[in-house]
């Protein structure tokens, strides 16, 4: 399979995104280079918390803290043009940096939106699955961490640095908001063709119940496969034409047009990786009940569950660092350090109650059987 994503953006054409190209104009699927060496160049797509994943009832867990996201400045104007492009490896748009995420740790501004899928002979083109079970195809509106960073390559690598939005695609009726990007396909069909696309409210994108979602951390799906994104996929697909989804898989190429072997965009989705002890947190009522107490010494089995799979997450990343970090005690282990590399504002809460726990009773050095 050879890699095909879509982007959006608006008339700003940024170069900070050089870097991410780079790592994408080398990527392919399957063959010798294909995603199951990648970790050989790339040590992350072999390391921890790695996307995507399937998303199964034994994983899930409700969170009645995860409210509706906040889409600030997506409803933009046709007057602006968001600037499409076919560059050899994928197809961009990029989106307006006054588009804005709230009510996550931080405030995210948009970069890119792009799109996974198969090829014309199967409709199986999602990244993430639900118990088992591919979608069409997969959209993606990635945002980086403003608040800390100036943009996105600056943020690419760091824990707390990105925020993707990922909508299921599934066949259905025409999709006249799909449309407005599907229609300027045959435009950019080959390397190095680009076409202006008149601005239009990207949240015509997103499902009905955009406030029914799964959340969790993970990964790039491609190289360099950084652990550095907080994920939401929505529960609810979103409906396409097959003629639309055929559009994907038999119009782009990645060649240029005079190529006499003209060379298909298609199949860009990485296969769903190791869950490793994650869990997914959920908007709505399905799974487990999230509940953690954060009274002194009263501490529930879950949070103690939370709290070893961080300690884990912590030492995977030192690891992978090549750091040499050693520690008998969660109190040393994680503080100041993992607490500002991987907890969410969440999970930072419940290490602060651990950490007044550990510190005021003593137990500076304890292990993990003193502290449970």
């Amino acid at each position: 399979r050879i890699m095909f994503c879509i982007i959006l953006k608006s008339s700003w054409i940024p170069t900070t995104l050089s870097m991410l190209d780079k790592y994408a104009s080398l990527l392919t699927y399957t063959g010798p280079d294909g995603e199951k060496a990648w970790p050989k160049k790339y040590p992350f797509c072999g390391g921890v918390f790695q996307s995507p994943i399937d998303f199964h009832r034994d994983i899930l867990q409700y969170d009645s803290n995860l409210s509706p996201l906040e889409f600030i400045g997506y409803n933009v104007p046709s007057t602006d043009r968001f600037t499409l492009t076919n560059n050899g490896h994928s197809v961009k748009m990029y989106l307006s940096p006054t588009m804005h995420l709230r009510n996550l740790p931080f405030e995210y501004t948009a970069s890119q939106l792009h799109l996974h899928w198969g090829n014309r002979n199967k409709s199986e083109g999602s990244e993430h699955t639900v118990s088992g079970k591919h979608f069409a195809a997969e959209l993606h509106i990635v945002h980086y961490n403003s608040e800390k960073y100036p943009d996105v390559t600056a943020a690419m690598d760091k824990a707390d640095g990105l925020a993707v939005l990922a909508i299921l695609l599934e066949i259905g009726p025409f999709n006249p908001s799909y449309e407005k990007i599907f229609r300027h396909f045959q435009n950019v069909k080959y390397k190095d063709q680009m076409v202006q696309v008149p601005g239009f409210n990207i949240q015509e994108l997103l499902p009905d119940r955009p406030d029914e979602y799964y959340r969790y951390e993970g990964s790039l799906t491609t190289p360099p496969c950084y652990p550095s994104v907080l994920w939401t996929v929505f529960r609810h697909p979103v409906k396409i034409s097959q003629e639309q989804a055929s559009l994907n898989t038999t119009s782009m190429y990645c060649t240029e047009s005079d190529d006499p072997e003209p060379l298909e965009m298609v199949d860009n989705f990485r296969n769903v990786q190791e869950f490793r002890e994650r869990l997914v947190f959920i908007s709505f009522r399905e799974g487990k009940l999230y509940k953690c107490f954060y009274a002194k010494k009263q501490h529930s089995n879950l949070c103690k569950t939370e709290i070893l799979m961080w300690w884990s997450r912590c030492l995977n990343h030192y690891k992978n660092m090549g750091i040499p970090f050693s520690c008998s005690s969660l109190c040393s282990l994680f503080f100041p350090f993992c607490i500002v590399a991987w907890a969410t504002v969440r999970e930072q809460r419940i290490w602060r109650a651990y950490k007044k726990f550990c510190f005021t009773t003593g137990i500076r050095q304890a292990n993990t059987k003193q502290l449970f």
